[in-house]
């Protein structure tokens, strides 16, 4: 049986030992015979590439690893890129969130400003890694994690129009088990969805389980009261107003803006970005809750296994949607013919939207990659508010290829999270001036 090699691109990234650990606990579905690490901060990855070569020797010894930072070396000899890189690490994703707030403007990872400051510094790393796959290792396919995935992916679609990249995103998924264990259910792989929107901006239609019972009155039935928090939550959390319980409760207040289908919880930043900018706090936001929470975990861990030299009682741990790439992985491989949401150009999945589009929908995976099925026509309300994001995405990409300060204006200034043009301007030259190590210079 053939065993698999495996790059990491973005090496030094907190979520890389749960991939790694992902990638060891499947080893029965997707035998690995090579795992090495990219990153092009050799400092920030040597510090968790040390403690995965010793995750690796104990519970695979025969698995080849390396970590470098030459792309020769990294890229060469691969089946899978798997991607997940943060231009500028997390003190950019701070500014991100934090400049927008300054303008009354909601201040998150991927929507609004700050995912478009962020989507103008992904672009080229992303563009670069394809380039490395497709010199040194023609047949691979990436899959793709680095955000803000729609525009990413919007700007492999244009400037890499015949790159093997699979855009994915995992909120779904998360979402998912939600609505399963709302109902009683173990799994999501325990239900089959029909789905469609951008990521982060979409809307389920139609929840069965396997048999073809519809699921969909019971899950509506929950978020309605609920949300997507889950009832030992809200009762146990009566006394904690953590941003992430405020997210999985706002979706009942999603829902009932259209009770027909069931949200993304991100679609919060654009229904109600009033809101959003109220609950948060302008000197303390989610970047330095990862940065202070999650990052000094993953590394202090990291640290403790390089100098007890064993994993042993280690408490890092796989990521509850970690297996998604795995699947996606087996899916190619394997010919499996999964059905799995994925971010992949329209061409007429969505009937009455434009076939250019990155839209996010369910997908028939196999040995050629995505297979999008078809989801029909879309109502008013859903398809008016797509053409506005997909546009200000479009927008982004165009201004980032042409270095277009007028063509970055003019998305900032369509964005639903933004007010007016006035406060678009303003805040473009402020993340113009933020950002000036890593964007391209606009004219």
């Amino acid at each position: 049986m053939k065993k698999f090699s495996i790059v990491i691109a973005g090496g030094g990234s907190t979520f890389t030992p749960g991939i790694v650990l992902m990638l060891l606990n499947n080893l029965d579905r997707f035998p690995i015979r090579q795992i090495k690490f990219y990153d092009n901060l050799d400092s920030r990855q040597r510090q968790i590439a040390d403690a995965c070569e010793i995750l690796i020797k104990e519970n695979a010894p025969d698995i080849k690893f390396l970590a470098t930072t030459d792309p020769k070396e990294a890229f060469t000899d691969v089946d899978f890129v798997m991607a997940h890189i943060r231009v500028g690490l997390y003190a950019m994703r701070e500014l991100d969130e934090k400049i927008p707030l300054k303008y009354g403007v909601v201040g998150q990872e991927t929507c609004g400003p700050g995912g478009i400051a962020y989507g103008m510094r992904s672009i080229g790393g992303v563009l670069e890694l394809i380039d490395y796959m497709e010199k040194y290792s023609p047949d691979a396919w990436m899959l793709n994690y680095s955000n803000p995935a729609a525009i990413v992916a919007e700007a492999t679609r244009k400037l890499r129009p015949n790159s093997k990249i699979i855009n994915i995103c995992d909120m779904p998924v998360g979402i998912e088990e939600r609505m399963a264990k709302s109902i009683g259910l173990n799994s999501r792989k325990e239900m089959v969805v029909r789905y469609y929107g951008l990521n982060h901006f979409g809307w389920w239609t139609d929840i069965r389980d396997l048999e073809g019972n519809d699921l969909m009155p019971q899950i509506k039935q929950h978020v309605s009261q609920y949300g997507y928090s889950l009832k030992e939550e809200v009762e146990e959390s009566q006394h904690t107003d953590a941003s992430w319980m405020d997210t999985f409760s706002k979706a009942k207040d999603l829902y009932a803006v259209d009770p027909d289908t069931l949200p993304n919880t991100y679609l919060k930043y654009y229904y109600y970005p009033q809101e959003a900018v109220e609950h948060a706090n302008p000197d303390y936001t989610r970047a330095n809750e990862v940065m202070d929470g999650r990052e000094k975990h993953v590394f202090g861990e990291c640290a403790k296994i390089v100098e007890k030299g064993t994993s042993e009682g280690t408490a890092l741990e796989i990521d509850e949607h970690a297996s998604y790439i795995v699947d996606l992985a087996r899916a190619i491989a394997y010919n499996t013919h999964e059905r799995m949401l994925l971010i992949v150009e329209n061409n007429g999945a969505v009937v009455n939207f434009d076939d250019t589009a990155m839209v996010e929908v369910p997908c028939i995976v196999g040995v050629n990659g995505p297979e999008p099925l078809v989801q029909g026509q879309i109502p008013r309300f859903q398809k008016g508010l797509m053409e506005q994001q997909v546009a200000v995405e479009k927008l982004v990409v165009e201004a980032w290829a042409e270095k277009s300060y007028q063509k970055l204006w003019q998305a900032l200034t369509l964005s639903k999270t933004v007010p007016n043009a006035g406060v678009a301007k303003e805040l473009l030259d402020a993340l113009v001036e933020a950002n000036k190590d890593f964007w391209p210079e606009l004219k």
